[in-house]
């Protein structure tokens, strides 16, 4: 089977890859703070050939998907005029944490909301309440506080790195912004969310400013996807035309081997 084959359909399969991730960017257009997908391709294994009076000439395999970066910058703001929206006026994330797990994870969706939590009833020691209950004269003593959160559990942290409890919702929340040292390679982990790695370095608080009752709408263009599916479904076409037209020139070949 002769290169050109081989060569076409790794360009077909890694064009599907291409309009999977510009897909996904179409369909969070209206998701806040989403940051759009970026790919990156990068040639594969390229090598010479020798050529009439020994030129060299490349011969390569074509090309694949290197990564997916992401787009950081900022969208556009949106007003809500709900009081637990916020959006971040600058560089910074919201922190949240998973209660369940422990997992701490960073967002530009600044759409939060209320959230229950049982805690136990102490003595005002000074101390920060606990989630569990604690057995006084054997019976349990627990009072509900709210916790702002992003609707799915998880609780902003403050300014101080702990999750706010909210007693009034007009108030002034203390709501931490974050920045992180290296944005490049983190990993995401739905709901417009980001996970740190090794990679990513430090984290400390941001000077960024919060806007209140607004939110930071999705950074991915739609008319910049639009023509990047366009690009790749003529590319997937291109690419499936090669694969025919190489299996017909090795067809005829085995033909005329026979004949």
């Amino acid at each position: 089977m002769i290169q050109g084959f081989y060569s076409a359909a790794v360009g077909a399969q890694q064009q599907m890859r291409n309009l999977d991730i510009r897909g996904n960017n179409v369909a969070n257009v209206n998701t806040y703070g989403y940051k759009a997908q970026v790919p990156a391709f990068e040639s594969l294994m390229y090598g010479m050939l020798g050529g009439i009076d020994g030129s060299q000439l490349p011969r390569g395999s074509g090309s694949a998907l290197a990564l997916t970066g992401t787009d950081q910058s900022a969208g556009a703001m949106e007003q809500t005029g709900r009081q637990l929206d916020f959006a971040i006026a600058g560089e910074g994330f919201f922190a949240l944490f998973d209660p369940a797990s422990g997992e701490v994870s960073f967002t530009r969706d600044g759409s939060f909301t209320l959230s229950p939590f049982q805690t136990a009833v102490q003595e005002d020691t000074g101390a920060e309440p606990v989630d569990t209950a604690v057995e006084n004269g054997g019976e349990q003593t627990l009072q509900t506080q709210y916790y702002l959160s992003d609707g799915e559990g998880r609780q902003v942290l403050g300014t101080d790195g702990y999750p706010i409890v909210v007693t009034d919702p007009a108030a002034d929340l203390p709501i931490g912004v974050y920045s992180i040292q290296y944005q490049d390679g983190l990993e995401r982990a739905g709901s417009s969310r980001f996970l740190m790695n090794g990679k990513n370095g430090s984290v400390w608080m941001s000077t960024a400013k919060l806007q209140r009752g607004y939110l930071e709408s999705s950074n991915a263009d739609l008319a910049t996807e639009l023509t990047g599916v366009i690009e790749a479904q003529r590319s997937y076409s291109y690419a499936l035309k090669m694969v025919t037209t190489a299996d017909e020139v090795e067809t005829t070949i085995n033909n005329l081997t026979n004949g």
